[in-house]
Order: C-alpha cells, then sequence, then structure tokens
C-alpha cells in the first residue's frame, strides 16, 4: 500500500511528509503526481490575492505568443489556450 513519504517544497525548499493517508486521497482524486508543495505553501497560494506569476512564451504549435503560469524549461512544448483545447501535441 502506501507509506509516509518525504518530498522538498518547490517553493520554500522545506521537506514535508507525504504521508500515506494523502498518497490514498490524491489517487482517490484521480492525481497521478505528488505534490510539490508543503501543505503551508499550498495554503498560501489559495488565499485570496495571490497571483501567479505569468511567463512569455511561444506556442509550439501556431507560434502565437502567449503567457503560462510556468517557467518554460525548454524540455517540453508549451501550447497557447487554444491549442491546448484542441489537444496540440497529444
Amino acid at each position: 500500500m502506501y507509506t509516509d513519504r518525504t518530498l522538498t517544497c518547490a517553493d520554500c525548499g522545506q521537506d514535508f511528509v507525504f504521508t500515506a493517508g494523502e498518497q490514498e486521497f490524491f489517487a482517490s482524486k484521480g492525481f497521478s503526481s505528488d505534490p510539490r508543495r508543503c501543505p503551508e505553501c499550498r495554503r498560501k497560494r489559495k488565499e485570496p490575492g495571490q497571483r501567479r506569476e505569468m511567463h512569455e512564451a511561444t506556442c509550439a504549435e501556431c507560434g502565437k505568443k502567449t503567457q503560462v503560469p510556468f517557467k518554460p524549461s525548454g524540455v517540453r512544448p508549451v501550447y497557447c489556450s487554444d491549442c491546448f483545447k484542441k489537444g496540440a501535441g497529444h
């Protein structure tokens, strides 16, 4: 089954425990990847008034300039919202 695991938060860099119960809950919701943020950083991101930092990118499908809520690494293609909705890259 599931066992507690220690993960590192992508925002604050602190280690946190991803409990067996949390893993079971995530699986029941259909989430296939581990959380990237500790509970405190997740809570902060959900607070009203918190805005995501947007980053410029070029759509790999149509070439249009777009903004995305993550910093593109260049390893994976990035799509504008229109091309993403059409299923580009799938």
